[in-house]
């Protein structure tokens, strides 16, 4: 009997423990969540939910910081070329630097004509030439080059006449009177002094192109003026003669004590005097010009054209 009570109670007592195991079990289950219609909504991973939660406020997103386009560049409109006024440019060259013949010859007397070309035609286009058409052309306001274009010709044309054969062979009077003989081909290079005795005429000459001609004159009897080929030995703008007291501006020594200079007795009475042996010169700017070119070493001749 105290065996089967003994069972008995134990019996029960596993059954109570097993009640209270289950019971406990269960209550636990209770806090996840329920598939079943009375599930209770308010808990969720075995956490307590706010039945009535406050709706969050969404996050506004923040505008993006606007960025600053560039201002496009505007491209600058090209500047017109302005054209040139035609008045303003030089022709075609016809006749310049180096040209020689007879249209050059033709262009030197004319020029000669309206006293812009000094000396002898040439027919050479030299320095002489072009200092004279930039002159010419200067004064005309028309494009300053040194060059024969269309336009100077033209010019040149219609202020002179068509030069006869005397001007072209320079058979006509220099601005002093004299009409030069021909050039002693002594005086055709180099840079020369050319003095001719026939026509009592002095000319400078570069490389064979006249630049300046001027009168002369010479020694008498007694003290003639030596003639040959010489060359310029010493220069003296302001000298006065040791033997006769004389003035003898821009004297240029060639033989011993002869010279070149400037005669104010020449200028005076002309060829009613004469020279001790010196080339006197009655053109006293002109001499003085060329008193100015002239070096030492430079060629002198004195001949008989």
């Amino acid at each position: 009997m105290k065996i089967a009570r003994r069972l008995a109670l134990t019996i029960v007592i596993v059954l109570i423990a097993s009640a209270v195991a289950y019971g406990a079990g269960w209550g636990f289950r209770s806090d996840g969540p329920s598939d079943g219609p009375e599930a209770d909504s308010s808990h969720a991973g075995g956490q307590v939910l706010d039945p009535d939660p406050e709706p969050t406020e969404p996050t506004e997103t923040p505008d993006p910081t606007p960025t600053d386009e560039p201002e496009p560049t505007e491209t600058p409109e090209p500047t017109p070329t302005e054209e040139p006024d035609p008045s303003t440019l030089p022709g075609e060259t016809l006749l310049g630097p180096g040209d020689e013949g007879d249209r050059v010859r033709r262009v030197q007397a004319r020029l000669r004509q309206i006293e812009w070309f000094e000396g002898d035609v040439t027919g050479v286009y030299g320095d002489k030439t072009a200092e004279a058409v930039r002159g010419f052309q200067a004064k005309r306001e028309i494009p300053v080059t040194g060059e024969v274009d269309q336009r100077t010709l033209d010019l040149l044309h219609g202020m002179t006449t068509e030069p006869t054969e005397a001007e072209l062979d320079n058979e006509v009077p220099s601005s002093n009177g004299n009409v030069p003989g021909p050039l002693d081909p002594r005086c055709q290079t180099g840079r020369v002094l050319c003095i001719d005795k026939s026509s009592s005429t002095l000319r400078w000459v570069v490389d064979g192109e006249v630049r300046m001609t001027v009168d002369t004159r010479f020694g008498g009897s007694a003290t003639p003026t030596r003639e040959g080929v010489f060359s310029v030995f010493m220069k003296d703008r302001e000298h006065v003669s040791s033997l006769y007291d004389s003035s003898m501006p821009f004297s240029m020594f060639f033989s011993g004590g002869q010279a070149v200079h400037y005669s104010s007795d020449f200028a005076a009475v002309g060829y009613n005097g004469a020279s001790h042996g010196c080339v006197n010169v009655r053109d006293y700017d002109g001499l003085a010009a060329l008193y100015d070119q002239v070096v030492v070493g430079d060629k002198v001749v004195v001949y008989w054209s």
